[in-house]
Parts: structure tokens; C-alpha cells; sequence
């Protein structure tokens, strides 16, 4: 299994911008695909965006659609949420997690490891 680290949360008015970040250790990172999913309090946690290990496929919940943008860099064990076009309903606590498999998913069983998870809240 990976460990993942994600860090870029915090508070952002309105319309504004935030990029997450993930890091993940281990040298077996390009074998995985990686996903970002969400949880308000009270709520189950829900899928965002997942990429698959080389970086060529994404898939994003129609929540996000065209705002949000996972990337990822193989070299830096690293995987991104550029996140545009904030909503007050975006704000959430946003977790990272690997799945051993080449290609995305967006369940939340598919996936190995999370992340401690970073808050974002978006003020209106």
C-alpha cells in the first residue's frame, strides 16, 4: 500500500480558486490510480475525480464537471485537484486514495489507501 499526504486546503470566497495536493510514498506509485472524493458532516463520503496510472483518463462527477481538474505526475508520486469556479456547496472535507489497478473508479470500495484528508471550505 501507498501512504498519502494531502495538503492546499483551506478558505476561498466564492468563485475563487484551490489546488489540492496529494503526495504518496513508496516507488509503485505509477502502478496506481488515484481518486479524489469528499464528505460534509453527517454525509456519506462522495466521488470527485479519479485518473488512471498514466495520467490519459479522467472521469469526474457532473457535480464538478468542467471547475474541477485531476491531475497527476508520476515523477513526483504526486496527484492533483485544480479546483475552479468554487461553490459554497464544494465545501467539504476532500480525501485522496490509491486503488492497486491501472484504471479509475469511482467507488469508493475500488480504492486501497486514503488520505487523512484536508478541508476546504468556500465562503458566499
Amino acid at each position: 500500500q501507498v501512504q498519502l499526504v494531502e495538503s492546499g486546503g483551506g478558505l476561498v470566497q466564492a468563485g475563487g480558486s484551490l489546488r489540492l495536493s496529494c503526495a504518496a510514498s513508496g516507488r509503485t506509485f505509477s502502478s496506481y490510480a488515484m481518486g479524489w472524493f469528499r464528505q460534509t458532516p453527517g454525509k456519506e463520503r462522495r466521488f470527485v475525480a479519479t485518473i488512471n496510472w498514466s495520467g490519459t483518463r479522467t472521469y469526474y462527477a457532473d457535480s464538478v464537471k468542467g471547475r474541477f481538474a485531476i491531475s497527476r505526475d508520476n515523477a513526483k508520486n504526486s496527484v492533483y485537484l485544480q479546483m475552479d469556479s468554487l461553490k459554497p456547496e464544494d465545501t467539504a472535507v476532500y480525501y485522496c486514495a490509491a486503488r492497486r489497478d491501472y484504471g479509475g473508479s469511482y467507488l469508493e470500495d475500488d480504492y486501497d489507501s486514503w488520505g487523512q484528508g484536508t478541508q476546504v471550505t468556500v465562503s458566499s
